[in-house]
Order: structure tokens, then sequence, then C-alpha cells
């Protein structure tokens, strides 16, 4: 079934006008019509069904009814930071970080980043990557939406607020270091927040790695091999997944 995210906290029985952009793709796009049923999703993460009562040229009504909200969201908020990628990576990053669970995904202008978004370009590249996070949501069936930043430098995103930080090292997967990820991960709690920094394909300079360290953020690395930039975070979520999920009692 169709899922769609609301921008308003809703109730059983609800009448709710469609968006011009939910009308496009389920009506328009997807052809949907009178009695037919997708699911909704309010900001408080409440799960809808939504049968189309109403449907105009130009516009659509769902009656909304109130169904049992699975669990399907990490049970920790993990952000990502990730120094600025080249070319189209960034949004495949978004896109299947997204399905994966991600909370919040922050691109930052690394020491060694060959890529540079140019200060009159962000807020055109943040909106596309919003809208690729958004579609991902919906896809994955998932109950948030993730928000996507961009921060100057390593610096800025020290300075966000979190429970727990780490850094994918590529130096410490040289050395053959396997049990710090695994104890930073079993160590978290439901609800707690965690921060894992990237480096970009130039990888992390040591500026960065003594400033994260002074921060109270753990090196770690993610496992034998050596990963491009747009794998390492994805390798991250799972990794989160198999703890916290897979292997916890249900």
């Amino acid at each position: 079934m169709q899922r769609y995210f609301l921008e308003e906290t809703h109730q059983d029985g609800d009448q709710v006008r469609l968006t011009d952009v939910i009308y496009h793709h389920w009506i328009t796009v997807l052809r949907a019509e009178t009695g037919a049923t997708a699911e909704f999703v309010d900001e408080t993460a409440q799960l809808f069904h939504g049968e189309l009562s109403q449907v105009t040229a130009d516009e659509a009504t769902v009656t909304l009814t109130a169904v049992p909200t699975p669990k399907v969201e990490l049970p920790v908020h993990v952000t990502i930071a990730c120094g600025l990628p080249k070319q189209e990576k960034a949004e495949w990053i978004t896109q299947k970080a997204t399905e994966l669970g991600v909370d919040r995904i922050i691109f930052f202008g690394g020491d060694w980043s060959v890529a540079k978004w140019q200060g009159n370009k962000v807020d055109k590249k943040l909106k596309r990557l919003t809208k690729i996070a958004h579609g991902a949501a919906e896809q994955s069936h998932r109950l948030r939406r993730p928000i996507v930043q961009y921060a100057a430098n390593l610096a800025a995103v020290l300075q966000e607020p979190v429970d727990v930080r780490l850094m994918a090292y590529e130096e410490s997967a040289k050395q053959g270091e396997q049990s710090a990820l695994n104890q930073q991960l079993q160590a978290l709690t439901p609800g707690q927040r965690l921060l894992t920094i990237f480096g970009p394909e130039g990888g992390i300079s040591p500026a960065e790695v003594a400033a994260a360290q002074a921060a109270q953020t753990t090196l770690v690395g993610l496992g034998p091999r050596i990963l491009r930039t747009e794998t390492a975070p994805l390798y991250l979520l799972s990794a989160v997944s198999m703890v916290l999920e897979l292997q916890q009692p249900r």
C-alpha cells in the first residue's frame, strides 16, 4: 500500500484535503479513484489508513482511520555526518541511509573534501536531498522522515548535542581494530542519540581526527576492508540494526 506523510496531527475520522504533491502522485500518476486506500503518517508518527472519499479535477479528500502503528524505526536516533562526496554520491547516501533508518544526515566540508558546495547553491542542494529522503521514507514505509543538513566544517558537526560520538577511521581498520564499534553499539540504550562521522574520498585529516578525539569521539574501524565514502555510512546503519534490532528479543 502506498504511504504518504501529513504535516499536521490528526485523529481517527478526520477529513483531510490532500496536498498538491500527494494529489499529483496518487491521483494523477497512480490514477487512484474514489474508494482507494493509502497509508498516511501524521507528524506524531501515528499511522492511518486513508480512504479516498472525494476527487475533483484539482483536489481530493481522504477519510482517516487510525490503525496500529508498527515499530519500524531504529531504537536509537542515528545521525551520520559525511564529508562532502563527489558527484551524485550525496543523493545515493541520502536515499539508502533513509531506507536503513537514519534520523539525520549532515554533509560537511571536510579538510580533504574534493567537492565544494558554493554558498548560493546550498539551499538548492538541500531541497533536492530532502525530497529524495522524503521519497525514500515513503517507499520504505518509515514513520519519520530524516532531516538533511549542511555544515561548513567538522567543527560545526562536533557541536551537535548527542550521547555518543564515533568516527569511522580508515587507519583503525588498517591496524586491525575490530572491537570498538561493537562495544560502542552494544552499550547504546533505546532513545540515545548516536553521531557517526565519515570522511570524504580524500579521507579525514589529522587535524580533524584530533578535534574529534578532543570532543570525546571514539575512533572505530568498519571491518577489515576499506570502504568507499558512500558505503561506510550504510555499513554503520546496518550494524546498528543488527545489534539493536535483530539480535534483541522481540
